[in-house]
This record gives structure tokens, sequence and C-alpha cells, in this order.
């Protein structure tokens, strides 16, 4: 078994050993991958993804292919695809309505604090 890429977490590495899977080549995960309580973050939390040797260059080859895909996705794929951009006063007028109604919180029983005296 020849390492092929590590990556950080469990399910990204399951994710990718279940990607080259779907296209037949064998993937063994060493690391925190199959640990119940594996550790997610830093350096403790790689996991390395090992092929056969013979299947190293179709994994390398898959690999490209999901990289060339993902910088290649059109942008209704994207998060924040067909998503309208918000008109510059809708937030100006909720930071006004905000302003005014704090404003008027802590005035009020100054005026009628005063209108009492």
């Amino acid at each position: 078994m020849t390492r092929l890429t590590s990556v950080w977490g469990a399910f990204r590495a399951h994710v990718l050993a279940a990607r080259l899977s779907s296209e037949g080549i064998d993937a063994e995960l060493r690391g925190t991958g199959g640990a119940p309580y594996g550790v997610t973050v830093g350096a403790l939390a790689r996991v390395d993804v090992y092929v056969a040797d013979d299947q190293l260059d179709d994994a390398r080859y898959v690999l490209l292919v999901d990289e060339v895909d993902a910088t290649l996705a059109a942008p209704d794929e994207w998060w924040d695809a067909g998503v309208e951009a918000r008109p510059w006063w809708r937030g100006a007028a909720v930071r006004w309505i905000a302003l005014v109604v704090v404003a008027v919180a802590v005035l009020a029983p100054l005026v009628v604090r005063l209108a009492d005296a």
C-alpha cells in the first residue's frame, strides 16, 4: 500500500474512500479516521489514505478529476448562487430603526421623570 494523500477529519476521509471505492480502487484509512472518539482539530485529525501500488496512478487521476470538477463548478452549484443582492438601504433602514427604538427606550423614562417634576 502506498500513501495517496492526507485529509483532516474522519468524514472527509470516509467520503474520499467511498469515492475511490466507487471507481473500483481499494482504499485504506490510517489515522484517527476509524476511532469512535477521533480528534477533529489540528494535526491529530490527520487521516492518511492508502491505495494499492498498482492502483496509485488511477487514484491520482480520480483526485485530479474531482479537483478540476470542483474548480470549474457552475455558479448555480455554489452556496450563494441565485441569491439576489440586498439593497444597501435595507440594511441602513434596519440600523436606523434600531437606533430610534433604543433612543426612545432610553429617553422615555427621562421625559416621564421631567414631566412629573
